[in-house]
């Protein structure tokens, strides 16, 4: 590299048996080991010498034979890279062809823009052979793309008609792997011997490529160009690149350190979906995977959610004659609602290729909205029957849940899909729809989570006050803009007897304010006063002690002037929720009181 710099001549010392040649002046014929001791001795002999210092180098060896691994000079055969490489980084940096995460856009244009005539080939016994003939005792050559036009070709070449094959020798060497391998989105089609087939035709450009960035340019790039040379088009309109999975201490994982846990033996422990989950929660684009064997567990817990899940279903009793309950009938309202709402955003994820998202949201879908709360709502009483609307929407549901989680979890989605329902159209789930983007009610979703929150609240406040469960309460709610649309809901999971509507707070009474209404819970002797009291009292003066500092902080001029904007808005922000928080905390207070 220095002596091209430099325009020096490059000069081969070696000979093929690694002996030096004439070229190099000294030791010719000598083995280059004993003429590197010759050196020194020369050396030596003549007074040249000053030092003999050791020193570490990093040597490379052969795997299979152990032998040091040398740069020799030799002939090879280039492919000339500049033209070919403008139409792949035009449409590249045009977004005519994406990389996902797009970060990697500036490498690749670094590489393109730098582009090195590229050595293709390869002294291997295997491979795709170099298509150059050799003329009859002479270094001179022919291309041809068969024997019979290289035959022709030489004869030309040599005014002699009469040529044959068998006086030619074809080079020894063959194709680089990469140069073989960056035709694969064409030959895969048999669109470079059969360019106008109907393969070819109908799958080329194709959409989607999954790769490793650290082949970006020896792969990916090359694709692009042949297919702008042999083609005419991109080979694929997108680049999705993954991460290099390395261990909790950012190391990658290798044979040599040890650190690679076998993937068969955490499928014996974890099941494949489960390792499938725990690779993917922590996998986005383009970013690497940090291991940890917590992440294939929680993949197996998932598992046997769905499972659980599952079972709870089938163990309910149909009774054709019972009517729906109200609680059930808004929570498959809202439940409906919901799925359209996360489908749409699992939809989108997709189409951003958020791999990890898609699966994060799919996962929250399943096991805190259908699990945590629909299920909760609907299932029927210990030992008592369902009604058909139910048991039939719920087992509908479970159908398109197992659709979305089935690119992530193929083994259980499969075997349950056909558990739920035996009369299906489609002999696997692979080949059903998932489902579709649908337009959603943001109202009922919003409704829902208010009710969510206060039935939070209540089962919170039954903790503190140590209220037992099967302790029925009630509740007062200053309407405000509440719907009624959940009433039953937050009666049966927050095991009410009676909720009122009322015109004015509740004296003595638990509170609790949302966006929607006002929430009274009165406890009456069911809680100790002196002891609440207490607490309030405490809660107060550490808030308000919270508040002073704050307050000094925001007060401070040096502080405003330097901090950031987001800091400062920040704090801003304590402050109202602390104030929020006192006068809630006094309200309370004077209400017990």
């Amino acid at each position: 590299e220095i002596g091209i710099r430099h325009n020096l001549e490059s000069i081969n010392i070696f000979n093929d048996d690694g002996t030096l040649s004439e070229k190099a002046e000294v030791f010719t014929g000598t083995d280059r080991f004993k003429a590197r001791e010759l050196v020194v001795k020369n050396l030596e002999d003549e007074g040249l010498l000053v030092k003999v210092e050791d020193y570490v180098n990093n040597m490379g060896f052969s795997e299979r034979t152990d032998a040091v691994i040398e740069p020799r000079l030799s002939l090879q055969w280039f492919l000339k890279m500049k033209e070919l490489a403008g139409p792949a980084l035009e449409n590249l940096m045009n977004d005519n062809i994406r990389l996902l995460p797009p970060k990697f856009k500036n490498t690749y244009r670094h590489w393109m823009e730098n582009v090195r005539d590229w050595c293709i080939s390869r002294q291997l016994w295997w491979g795709h052979r170099i298509p150059a003939w050799y003329l009859p005792g002479s270094d001179d050559f022919v291309v041809a793309e068969t024997e019979e036009e290289a035959v022709k070709l030489a004869g030309d070449k040599m005014n002699n008609p009469g040529v044959r094959i068998s006086d030619l020798r074809q080079d020894e060497d063959v194709l680089d792997t990469w140069f073989s391998s960056w035709l694969w989105p064409i030959s895969v089609f048999d669109g470079i011997c059969n360019p106008e087939n109907k393969d070819i035709k109908y799958y080329y450009p194709t959409n989607d490529l999954v790769t490793a960035p650290e082949i970006l340019f020896f792969w990916v790039a090359r694709m692009i160009m042949a297919g702008y040379e042999y083609m005419g088009d991109k080979p694929f309109k997108n680049v999705y690149l993954t991460g290099i999975v390395r261990d909790i201490k950012r190391r990658k994982m290798s044979k040599s350190l040890g650190n690679s846990p076998e993937p068969l033996n955490l499928i014996g422990k974890y099941g494949a979906d489960g390792v499938r989950v725990g690779m993917l929660l922590c996998s986005p684009a383009g970013n690497d995977l940090l291991f940890d064997e917590s992440l294939p567990e929680q993949g197996r817990n998932f598992a046997n959610k769905i499972w659980n899940a599952f079972r709870l279903v089938k163990t309910w009793q149909l009774d054709n004659s019972i009517e729906q309950p109200g609680h059930a009938e808004a929570a498959i309202r809202w439940f409906g609602e919901r799925l359209k709402q996360q489908v749409a955003l699992i939809n989108d994820n997709f189409n951003q290729y958020r791999i990890s998202d898609a699966l994060m949201n799919t996962y929250r879908l399943f096991w805190d909205d259908f699990c945590s709360w629909y299920l909760e709502i609907v299932k029927p009483e210990y030992k008592m029957p369902v009604d058909e609307a139910t048991l039939k929407t719920t087992i509908k549901f479970f159908d398109e849940l197992l659709r979305l989680l089935h690119p992530f979890m193929p083994f259980i989605t499969e075997e349950i899909w056909h558990l739920i329902d035996d009369g299906k159209e489609d002999l696997s789930i692979m080949t059903a729809k998932l489902p579709t983007p649908e337009e959603y009610n943001d109202e009922t979703i919003n409704l829902f989570e208010n009710t969510k929150e206060i039935i939070t609240y209540i089962r919170n406040t039954r903790n503190e006050k140590q209220i037992t469960n099967n302790k029925k309460l009630s509740l007062n709610i200053i309407a405000g803009n509440y719907k009624k649309d959940f009433i039953p809901v937050l009666a049966k999971l927050a095991n009410l007897s009676e909720i009122k509507f009322i015109d004015k707070k509740t004296e003595g009474a638990v509170s609790y304010i949302t966006k929607f209404g006002e929430y009274y819970l009165p406890l009456g002797d069911l809680v100790d006063h002196k002891e609440e009291i207490k607490k309030l009292e405490k809660d107060l003066e550490y808030t308000k002690s919270f508040l002073a500092t704050v307050m000094k902080k925001l007060g401070n001029e040096q502080f405003i002037r330097n901090a950031p904007n987001n800091v400062i808005a920040l704090e801003k922000k304590k402050k109202t929720d602390a104030e929020n928080k006192i006068k809630a905390l006094e309200e309370r207070l004077k209400g017990i009181r």
